[in-house]
């Protein structure tokens, strides 16, 4: 099953950073009890129906730089930079799967900030 759940995310978020799919394709890779959760904003998003509707009316989707798929078996982590109109934020998305079918996603925003200059000899620029 592990291969299968890395297709499935790897065809709904690809790395090209060209969203492939639409809200009805998505709609069918997730489980009729589906919960995405985004804990910045304490929203949360209960049903396959309803996020298919927020999808469907979302005004201006970011666009999304997928930079690593990590995990095996029904538990992934997709890190990506997501781009709203010039908005940048680093997502880490904690996917878990139920079946084949993706059963709950739980996104972590964070915005880009300049390190502080004490630690730069520690560090590499990524």
């Amino acid at each position: 099953m592990t291969d299968r759940n890395r297709e499935l995310l790897e065809r709904l978020w690809p790395m090209d950073g060209q969203l492939a799919l639409s809200a009805e394709a998505e709609h069918e890779m997730r489980a009729e009890d589906y919960v995405m959760e985004m804990p910045q904003s304490g929203e949360r998003i209960v049903g396959r129906d309803t996020m298919r509707a927020m999808q469907q009316e979302y005004p201006a989707p970011p666009s999304i730089q997928i930079q690593r798929i990590i995990g095996s078996g029904d538990h992934f982590v997709v890190m990506g930079r997501s781009d709203y109109s010039g908005d940048i934020y680093y997502v880490a998305n904690i996917v878990e799967f139920s079946d084949g079918r993706i059963a709950k996603e739980t996104r972590f925003y964070a915005t880009p900030f300049d390190p502080p200059p004490w630690r730069a000899k520690y560090t590499d620029p990524t």
